[in-house]
């Protein structure tokens, strides 16, 4: 395989990667560890919630500063343990569970077992260990929004049933307004500390990206303007510290596959369209079933630029979730997931008045049709249908 002209170390770039110093983010380490520290005393440490829009660094931090804490912990001896859990990735309470009773050296079979019975053993497991065990759930709305909180419930109320043992959790959430599917009783719980992560400024993404530049590329590779261009563009797009990381990796990938020597302001300006693109492919293969026959009920009725209106929507996503044979949510249901998509982008929502029928929303399309459809296809319950569009 030739040698990259253009990277010298394309990993620094990815999303998974964790570097040794995260800039502007120094006062929300401090917090963090500070919550956290309580652990080194033996001290079971408060739940902590975290907040934060996309990219703003949330999960960053968490992993630096448990990272951090489990090296102190070895060198004085204290029984910590720390486990990391996408739950969007591990989905559901069982997956869940059998993530967290792996990391403590729980052996769990993938499926026969009921999960109220995996809890319990999981609880059983973890009071023998005699630990201090920290759980950090990331994206934990989308399981909540998924699953409902039960799980959640019974997590933060696990310390009431140890002996020997100490559990803590960490909530990590792009959503800000997510506590509002919370039971009370869970959200008091949950939120013993809170932190939000503001987004990032194009000044501080700047330096952001000058520094991961240094390890990722050559010298001189870079032509003038470039790094302050996706700085810009990811400063639009709510600091999103990780639209610009992959912003600059793509534009240089763009670059060497085109044989040049360097990364230029038009390869930052084609890596924005590329991403787009995928993201949009991406957000719609994740939604719910109920969001992309939504989605696709939109999609149908706005062909030729025309617009639609909820109650449009909602008389085709009938007949669609009938012919799944699957139930149909209430229109006052179906108008919030329109609104769910109108935040992620994929469509416009305005709420406009029809007169005597008083008032609806009027939606259109926003995003690229044909990455909404690529989306849609990727699900087979809903591919059938995009056939026919």
């Amino acid at each position: 395989m030739a040698k990259s002209k253009i990277f010298k170390n394309r990993d620094v770039l990815m999303p998974d990667y964790l570097p040794g110093r995260l800039p502007h983010r120094e006062q929300q380490i401090r917090k963090v560890a500070s919550v956290l520290a309580q652990a080194l005393k033996g001290y079971r440490p408060n739940n902590l919630f975290i907040y934060g829009l996309t990219g703003t660094g949330k999960t960053a931090v968490v992993k630096l500063v448990t990272r951090k804490l489990e090296e102190k912990a070895r060198s004085k001896g204290i029984r910590l343990k720390i486990s990391f859990v996408n739950t969007k990735r591990d989905d559901t309470a069982y997956r869940i569970l059998a993530k967290l009773s792996e990391d403590i050296g729980l052996r769990v079979p993938p499926s026969g077992v009921a999960t109220s019975h995996l809890y319990s053993r999981f609880k059983k497991f973890l009071d023998k260990r005699e630990i201090i065990f920290i759980a950090v759930l990331d994206e934990i709305d989308y399981h909540v929004k998924r699953h409902g909180d039960d799980l959640l419930y019974k997590l933060t109320r696990i310390n009431e049933e140890l002996k020997y043992s100490k559990m803590s959790l960490i909530g990590i959430t792009n959503d800000i307004n997510f506590t509002s599917w919370l039971d009370p009783r869970v959200k008091s719980s949950l939120s013993e500390e809170e932190l939000v992560f503001p987004p990032y400024t194009a000044s501080q993404l700047e330096d952001i990206l000058k520094e991961r530049a240094v390890e990722a590329f050559y010298e001189g590779v870079l032509e003038e303007g470039v790094i302050q261009l996706c700085a810009a563009m990811a400063a639009r797009e709510r600091g999103d510290a990780r639209k610009a990381l992959d912003l600059l990796r793509v534009a240089g990938e763009l670059a060497e596959r085109e044989g040049a020597t360097k990364v230029t302001i038009e390869h930052v300006r084609m890596a924005w369209e590329h991403i787009e693109k995928d993201r949009v492919t991406e957000v719609v293969q994740s939604l719910p079933l109920h969001n992309k026959l939504i989605l696709l009920s939109i999609l149908k009725l706005t062909k030729e630029d025309r617009a639609t209106y909820t109650g449009e929507v909602y008389k085709l996503y009938k007949e669609y979730t009938e012919l799944l044979g699957i139930e149909t949510l209430t229109l006052r249901r179906v108008s919030d997931l329109i609104s769910d998509l109108d935040m992620l982008g994929l469509i416009r929502s305005e709420v406009v008045s029809r007169g005597r029928r008083g008032m609806t929303k009027m939606i259109s399309v926003e995003s690229d049709r044909n990455a909404i459809l690529r989306g849609l296809s990727k699900d087979p319950r809903v591919a059938e249908f995009v056939g026919y569009l």
